[in-house]
């Protein structure tokens, strides 16, 4: 396979991901290829993907846990997310380090902790408000919207 049918496959199988959280009823199928979706297209981008799409992809498995409910990968791969953005701050756009704090922030709110959950958000919703494009800036607004202590 070459590395741009590995890019291609990452990118088709982020969106089917991104799609099924997005849909609402999801059948026990559908659930199931969710969370196999998104860790296939983490394994792609790992294979040929910079350390952003890396992050990127540690960020849709924690979302995917979070939203079936399942804390401790939800967590694993929040806290995954934010370990390769910290250590790769020139590679990342000014987005990924507030995603990083939203996943946290929502694993966090899946396993019932308040003050993580607020600890999470609140630094996450301060570097949100440095995103300089308006569009960028309101997609992770409307993430953080989601998160209820």
């Amino acid at each position: 396979m070459t590395d741009d049918e590995q890019r291609a496959l990452g990118a088709e199988l982020f969106n089917r991901t991104y799609a099924l959280m997005e849909k609402a009823n999801r059948t026990p199928d559908e659930e199931a290829e969710m969370l196999h979706c998104a860790h296939a297209s983490a394994y792609h981008w790992a294979q040929v993907g910079t350390a952003a799409n890396r992050s990127r992809s540690e960020w849709q498995c924690s979302r995917v846990y979070a939203v079936l409910g399942w804390v401790e990968p939800a967590l694993h791969h929040a806290r995954r997310c934010h370990e390769i953005v910290q250590a790769h701050p020139d590679e990342m756009k000014d987005w990924d380090l507030p995603a990083a704090y939203e996943a946290l922030a929502r694993a966090h709110m899946v396993a019932g902790d308040v003050a993580e959950t607020q600890n999470w958000a609140q630094l996450g919703r301060a570097a949100t408000a440095q995103i300089a494009d308006d569009d960028d800036r309101a997609v992770i607004e409307a993430d953080f919207a989601t998160i209820r202590t």
